[in-house]
């Protein structure tokens, strides 16, 4: 089945406002903000994370029809999990060290610190990700979970310093 591709303006522009004001706060937290990253990470959730999540959340829809019933409910859930996995963690922290200039920083142990930061945060993920396929409106899903995700931005970018 292809992958039907959903572009909404406003889904882009949403996506650059959020990442980038999650990432930042992270950034700022960590005392390593610069203007490079505050644009990359706003390019990547204005460009792409606001094709994927909308597109896999319709793949989720097609799969698991949203429909009354814990066991749907928690499938939709888990199907929304497995998108957020570690290998994806992994990438948006390759991101962060490749839009702030570390790209010498980029290895394969960001693997290990994106799983052991994804197994820490699965119940927050998996209670978050629930709420958004079961009680969000389709049409409201990405922003609700680029909210969420903005939040937990913050999180994988202080995990890729305390999780080392």
């Amino acid at each position: 089945m292809a992958l039907r591709f959903h572009f909404h303006p406003r889904n882009h522009f949403r996506g650059l406002l959020i990442y980038a004001a999650g990432d930042t706060a992270a950034a700022l937290l960590l005392h390593q903000f610069s203007v490079g990253r505050l644009l990359g990470m706003a390019l990547v959730g204005g460009l792409l994370y606001s094709l994927e999540v909308p597109t896999y959340f319709s793949w989720i829809d097609r799969q698991v029809p949203p429909a009354p019933g814990l066991t749907r409910r928690l499938g939709r859930a888990a199907l929304s999990l497995l998108y957020f996995n570690p290998l994806w963690i992994a990438r948006h922290m390759l991101f962060i060290k490749l839009f702030s200039g570390h790209a010498d920083q980029i290895s394969t142990g960001l693997l290990l610190v994106a799983l052991r930061s994804f197994l820490l945060n699965v119940p927050v993920s998996f209670a978050a990700n629930y709420l958004i396929q079961n009680h969000v409106p389709p049409r409201r899903r990405f922003l609700a979970s680029a909210l969420f995700s903005g939040l937990m931005a913050v999180y994988y970018a202080l995990s890729a310093t305390w999780l080392k």
